[in-house]
């Protein structure tokens, strides 16, 4: 295993900034806390996303809040009490920590909503293959601990049956084009995991593409003025391919060193992003269900 901690001037500079904005800018709808998760009900048995519209809509910021207002909601007798019973419940599990509660019973795509809850248990995870199809073989894995600023990267033929005991330290998991790529990859190089039933995952190409950032992770990063090393410029997913092949044929190291330098760009970029974008993310899902 290939661990480093990682503390870029640039880097901080950015997270300090994004975090202001992310102090800055919170809907009316959540002004108690940061935490979307703090006012979700589509977990809840028997109510939908149109049910919670209806609380929203009725001027709701927070579970407490709900209970609050609970006699005046637009909801039958039956949805109140299914509503009541929910909150309560709710409130208990994440007092208790008790995070699979919620990803199991949230939808994949709403895992979004937990991230201020649980950014202090994030893996930042990206892989490299031997090429673009999803049925090639895992080369390198990066995981990013948000928490300690610390990287590291597992290597095809060295570490790399010590992913899942990394992975199992987390209880989210972060990427771009995760849910097409990296984690039906590890789950078929790994099959005694599931990381569907065992963590909250953010997909961050389709959230980023709502607020309109779109195509490729380096692409982005170039519009949010996202610099990576000189030493890496030109280097992409098709580079990367080759570099494991200057290693694997060659006994190259500098190729090597060189694409887990890239690895690493990769999943302390997507700490910087999401950061950066919580809030629009938040506030393009309200506008857009309350209309």
């Amino acid at each position: 295993m290939r661990n480093e901690s990682i503390f870029f001037n640039e880097s901080e500079s950015f997270l300090k900034e994004s975090e202001s904005c992310l102090e800055e800018s919170e809907s009316k709808f959540f002004n108690k806390n940061k935490s979307v998760l703090r006012n979700t009900y589509i977990h809840i048995n028997g109510l939908s996303k149109a049910y919670e519209k209806r609380i929203w809509k009725h001027g709701v910021d927070s579970w407490e809040n709900a209970l609050e207002k609970i006699d005046n909601l637009p909801l039958n007798s039956n949805k109140k009490e299914l509503l009541k019973i929910g909150v309560e419940e709710s409130t208990e599990m994440l007092n208790c920590g008790n995070y699979r509660y919620f990803s199991n019973l949230l939808p994949t795509n709403e895992h979004w909503r937990a991230y201020p809850e649980f950014s202090d248990s994030v893996a930042y995870l990206d892989i490299e293959t031997t090429g673009p199809g999803r049925y090639n073989e895992i080369t390198v894995v990066g995981i990013y601990d948000g928490k300690k600023k610390e990287a590291k990267t597992f290597v095809k033929g060295i570490d790399l049956d010590l992913v899942p005991e990394e992975l199992s330290k987390y209880k989210m998991l972060v990427t771009y084009n995760g849910a097409c790529f990296d984690l039906p990859c590890i789950m078929r190089e790994f099959p005694e995991i599931d990381l569907n039933k065992t963590h909250f995952h953010v997909d961050l190409r389709y959230p980023l593409n709502r607020i309109g950032y779109k195509g490729g992770l380096k692409k982005i990063e170039r519009e949010m003025g996202i610099r990576r090393p000189d030493e890496l410029e030109g280097v992409d997913g098709f580079e990367a391919v080759r570099l494991w092949k200057r290693y694997k044929i060659y006994k190259d190291e500098k190729a090597l060193e060189k694409l887990l330098m890239y690895n690493k760009e990769d999943i302390i970029n997507l700490e910087l992003i999401i950061e950066k974008v919580y809030p629009q993310i938040v506030d393009e899902y309200i506008k857009r269900m309350i209309k």
